[in-house]
């Protein structure tokens, strides 16, 4: 690799590169944040018919330029035409929606095969008219980074500001709209009105990123931002500024990318670069990422069988000592195989329950082969006792469970009781069970 060419990319000293890169680093930042709207509300892929439907757009408004004499190429006129066409197609794909029994899917397939094939056609029927070239109108369908001037950029950046501010301007109500659109209509919003101001924005977008990456990868620049950031967090506000962050990334790294090596399409590579980053997200991300979430399973599993190890061995205790009068109980040795009995856990179950707790400082193991409870063990024992029979009395009391099975559906809940839950259960509880036992008292 040329090391002067690498840095003039990194350093964006080419007018030309420094151009492209940030026009479409802008339009990854605008994508990323309305990409994000469309993802909640379940229509992903309606961003997909969109663009399609942009098709025929283009080809008429390049036919009634040529008519009127002026060049069939300017860009502002070929952007008008995709708009008007690409509301067209989004509007007929709500109308199909409300109006027939027809789900989304299909209604969204029918437009986008219908649109596209009437598209391709036009553009074919245009390649005939005199004292005009049709050349380069493909672009729009693959993109073509790498042809945006300083008048395009203009245009660009204007229309993503105009973007970007509405969204923010409207975000309580798509927000609102996205989460729970059935709650909005019975509080009087206007959800249609909603739907099409947030389908404009995604038209708005889809049509100026089709000369960057080309309506068939204009989806996934929509969708791939938003889709990775879902991985690192649940709260909205977050979410959108990474997915902002995502798809401006991907756009600049690749831009750069489709600078440095000229044989490398640049809507193909901004749309790889954001499914790599989608991948890490998918495998890294905090809040829904493959490798954290079973991090947290095994830290959940290891937590349910220590709280079942020591509440079994508590249980043991209050058994062999008749603990019924309330006296103190002693803390005494138990057998190994008395433990194992109690819950019918494997040979190896155990063993490896009890190297955990010996690692906790929870469980001491004698000479004889004995367990006993250290003391803090007995102590978290106590309370997890406790905690397990606060929920069996809620269940039957508050939540209509048998007796016969309400030590199962405790078992599956009484591992994600917090301290403040706890204490919860047992204001609502002193009144229907005033003598329940304290900490300190089982």
């Amino acid at each position: 690799m040329d090391l002067e060419l690498l840095r003039e990319t990194l350093l964006l000293e080419q007018h030309n590169t420094r151009l492209v890169v940030i026009s479409v680093a802008l339009l990854g930042a605008t994508a990323g944040l309305i990409g994000s709207f469309l993802l909640l509300r379940k229509q992903s892929l309606l961003g997909d018919a969109l663009s399609h439907a942009t098709l025929p757009g283009i080809g008429i408004a390049f036919a009634l330029m040529s008519a009127m004499g002026l060049s069939g190429k300017n860009l502002p006129g070929l952007l008008t035409g995709a708009t008007i066409t690409g509301l067209l197609g989004v509007l007929l794909v709500l109308a199909i929606r409300r109006t027939t029994r027809l789900k989304d899917d299909a209604a969204m397939g029918i437009v986008l095969s219908v649109f596209f094939g009437l598209g391709v056609a036009i553009l074919n029927m245009v390649q005939t008219i005199p004292g005009q070239s049709s050349a380069g109108l493909d672009s729009f369908i693959y993109g073509s980074t790498a042809s945006i001037v300083w008048s395009d950029f203009h245009l660009i950046t204007g229309t993503l500001l105009i973007t970007t501010a509405a969204t923010f301007l409207l975000l309580k109500e798509l927000t609102l709209l996205c989460f729970d659109s059935h709650f909005a209509s019975t509080q009087g919003w206007p959800t249609l009105w909603l739907d099409i101001i947030l389908m404009a924005l995604v038209t708005a977008v889809t049509v100026i990123g089709l000369q960057a990456v080309g309506l068939i990868l204009i989806i996934a620049f929509l969708i791939t931002p938003p889709t990775a950031a879902r991985f690192w967090t649940n709260q909205l506000g977050h979410m959108l500024w990474i997915a902002t962050l995502i798809g401006a990334v991907s756009g600049w790294i690749g831009a750069s990318l489709s600078a440095l090596y000229s044989d490398l399409p640049a809507g193909a590579i901004i749309v790889i670069t954001a499914a790599i980053i989608f991948l890490i997200s998918m495998i890294f991300g905090k809040t829904r990422g493959v490798l954290p979430r079973y991090l947290r399973h095994l830290k959940l599993q290891r937590k349910i069988g220590r709280q079942h190890l020591l509440r079994s061995t508590y249980e043991i205790l209050e058994n062999t000592q008749n603990h019924q009068n309330h006296s103190p109980l002693k803390n005494l040795p138990i057998p190994m195989e008395q433990l194992r009995r109690h819950r019918y856990w494997a040979k190896g179950e155990l063993s490896k329950l009890i190297r955990q707790a010996r690692t906790e400082d929870h469980i001491e193991q004698q000479p004889s082969g004995e367990l006993r409870l250290s003391e803090s063990g007995f102590g978290e024992a106590s309370r997890i006792t406790r905690n397990h029979r606060l929920w069996e009395l809620y269940l039957i009391k508050h939540a209509d469970i048998a007796p016969s099975h309400v030590d199962r559906d405790a078992d599956m809940v009484e591992h994600l009781l917090g301290a403040e839950i706890v204490q919860q259960l047992e204001a609502q509880l002193a009144l229907t069970k005033p003598d329940i036992q304290s900490p300190h008292q089982i």
